[in-house]
């Protein structure tokens, strides 16, 4: 495997071990990866699981040559890369050992030294040289154990990201990373999303080509992709629309009962409809698509007064790894007295930002006139929001989306005839009802009010408290000339062939402009309405609740200056200029405020 002139790769596939951590089903294997940096001084990172030793050894001596390590640097002291510690000092007694301070507490656990006499202990921002190559290392913990770092190559812009965006299967497995990677995330280390997304942010800030993890392939190409799957994962945000059902059945009528809702869910417009039996289905699987997708349906039988035990375990695995931010319907069944519902409503009771379907159904045994019109329901509520979004069953005339406009937050879409574009905007307001007018006020600046000035076409999405941080990092923090904001993103197109956002939205509006007004900075567009469709009854987001609830907090400690309210950039010095525009999100001086 080529990485670059200077990095060698000397890992091994494990096509041995059936668990993995005793536990994730591997049929595909699993890779223990180690890479040789040669330089002036060599560097080894890592070593590789137990059973291997051999092999790994033979790799490094053949790959280096008559060439000998100066360093071992450990990032990560779960045995399966740690094991051969002992056999590297004993094979290389003048090499040094490069690691954190809580990793040499472990090495004492494990191997009965923490080898003092080797220890070059390293933490955030110290740097390594190794000649032309100079390593930085960054403190990573609980990302997935305390003592993780990783480290950035800044010749050669590699980072070495220890367990981070590593996969199950072996290297030479043919399968979308994805699957599997997601997989091995939510089962791992899905636990520590907030340490992940403090990774993340340190990540940010450096110059990647390549990542070299220690599970999996090294990632060389459109790694914006897998950066914002992680960060996807580890905010706890849906992946896609689609809907998992998760059941347990003893004798077949609550099994009965979610076929049919399935067949229900295909004929109502959801767009992707996953079912597992938890009994016999892998558990790791069916979790990692309980994150993956947006909509989750629990259906079990009361069991000794509680639920049957596989859904217990299943809703467990939901909790430990802090399941948030999805709808959750609940089926129950029951011959006397059903009480699964509120067993399995308690047990996530410690999960947040769970919306519960007003519908639930409660089968007596088998399912009746009465619990299948509850099914029918249950499948009407679930599906709305896909009704609404598709083409043949939509009611693309529902006034009652202007009821949505506020002193919210809204995306505004639009195409300059080669992309699609995008702004938030605060300023929609309506102006008359006969007919009915929309006025969408916006910065002269953006290059949205350059296409819209142009085309005369625009829609209004309206954001719902639901909405993320990114969402507004990804329409309100860049220049549509200079990106495209859709870019990974499969959006949807009302009638004006413009977008309109596939989630995150509780309706959109398609606008003509028949008056333009010059308000000097901004541009006022009056528009008439000729498309109008409510997706679903979520609050919208208003500009306080995003201040309040989903904007991070400026890290404006030690710094002197002006942060603005609006995205939190700081101007650091003495004076605001009155002429200050954010480079971020474009508001003017009345938008900062002296931090202090």
């Amino acid at each position: 495997m080529y990485i670059t002139d200077d990095i060698k790769y000397i890992g091994v596939n494990d096509h041995k071990t059936d668990l993995f951590e005793g536990q994730y089903r591997i049929p595909n294997g699993i890779s223990y990866n180690s890479y040789a940096i040669i330089d002036e001084k060599i560097a080894i990172m890592d070593t590789v699981d137990a059973s291997f030793t051999h092999e790994w050894m033979d790799k490094m001596q053949s790959t280096l040559g008559t060439g000998t390590p100066d360093y071992l640097i450990v990032q990560h002291m779960e045995p399966d890369h740690s094991a051969n510690i002992t056999t590297f000092v004993n094979s290389y007694p003048d090499a040094k050992i490069v690691s954190s301070s809580k990793a040499f507490a472990m090495m004492k656990n494990f191997f009965g030294t923490d080898f003092p006499e080797k220890q070059i202990v390293v933490g955030e921002g110290d740097t390594l040289s190794l000649g032309k190559h100079t390593l930085a290392f960054v403190a990573a913990p609980m990302v997935h154990w305390p003592e993780v770092i990783v480290t950035y190559d800044t010749t050669d812009k590699v980072l070495f990201s220890a367990d981070g965006f590593g996969k199950f299967g072996a290297l030479d497995a043919d399968e979308p990373w994805a699957n599997e990677a997601r997989r091995y995330y939510i089962g791992i280390v899905g636990k520590y999303g907030a340490q992940v997304q403090n990774l993340l942010k340190k990540a940010s800030s450096l110059d990647i080509e390549k990542i070299c993890p220690l599970h999996g392939p090294v990632l060389s190409e459109n790694l914006g992709y897998y950066l914002n799957l992680y960060n996807t994962w580890s905010s706890y945000q849906p992946e896609e629309e689609g809907i998992v059902i998760a059941y347990t059945s003893v004798y077949g009528n609550t099994k009965k009962a979610v076929f049919a809702l399935e067949e229900l869910l295909k004929a109502n417009g959801c767009p992707k409809v996953i079912v597992y039996d938890l009994a016999r289905c892998d558990m790791a699987q069916a979790v990692g698509d309980a994150f993956r997708y947006s909509k989750l349906v629990l259906a079990t039988t009361t069991y000794n007064a509680d639920i049957f035990p596989f859904m217990r375990e299943f809703i467990d695995h939901l909790t430990e790894r802090n399941f948030s931010n999805r709808t959750v319907a609940l089926i129950e069944n029951g011959s006397w007295a059903p009480l699964a519902a509120k067993v399995m409503k308690e047990m996530l009771s410690k999960c947040k930002n769970i919306t519960y379907t007003d519908n639930s159904v409660k089968i007596l045994s088998s399912l009746n006139d009465e619990s299948t019109e509850k099914l029918n329901s249950l499948a009407a509520e679930l599906c709305r929001e896909y009704l609404a979004m598709g083409e043949a069953t939509a009611n693309k005339n529902d006034m009652t989306a202007l009821f949505n406009i506020g002193y919210g937050l809204y995306v505004v879409t639009s195409n300059d005839g080669k992309k699609d574009n995008g702004l938030i905007v605060n300023t929609v307001t309506q102006v008359t009802n006969t007919p009915n007018r929309i006025a969408v006020t916006i910065n002269k600046q953006n290059y949205s009010h350059h296409i819209i000035k142009q085309t005369g076409l625009m829609n209004i999405n309206c954001l719902t408290v639901e909405a993320p941080f990114k969402v507004f990092e990804a329409f309100g923090f860049r220049s549509g000339r200079n990106v495209n904001k859709f870019e990974n993103c499969e959006p949807l197109r009302s009638d004006n062939g413009l977008v309109f956002l596939p989630r995150y939205i509780n309706s959109f509006m398609s606008l003509k402009v028949e008056q333009y007004i010059d308000l000097d900075t901004h541009g006022m567009f009056i528009c008439s309405v000729t498309e109008a469709r409510v997706i679903s009854d979520k609050e919208s987001v208003t500009y306080t609740y995003y201040q309040n609830h989903i904007k991070p907090k400026p890290e404006t400690e030690g710094k002197k200056g002006f942060v603005c309210k609006v995205c939190g950039y700081i101007h650091e010095g003495d004076t605001l200029p009155d002429d200050i525009v954010c480079p971020l999100c474009k508001h003017g001086a009345a938008d900062f405020e002296p931090i202090g």
